[in-house]
């Protein structure tokens, strides 16, 4: 096993509502590096997700960064 991977991105309580819709409910991951992939089934907030992490949707709640 090698050392430890520190996380890249960590995403901590991220919601985001557009009007009464819920994209977001919650979310708190880390993302270690070699992270390849972002699955879910039609409407579970992926797309909402990496728009909000480029800057282009602002969040209702929550922080997403990058840990130094």
């Amino acid at each position: 096993m090698g050392p430890p991977m520190n996380p890249i991105l960590r995403l901590k309580g991220v919601t985001k509502f557009y009007g009464g819709f819920k994209a977001l409910d919650d979310v708190t991951v880390l993302v270690k590096p070699g992270t390849i992939g972002l699955l879910g089934p039609n409407g579970a907030g992926k797309s909402t997700l990496i728009k909000s992490l480029l800057g282009l949707v602002q969040l209702t709640s929550g922080e997403a960064y990058e840990p130094s």
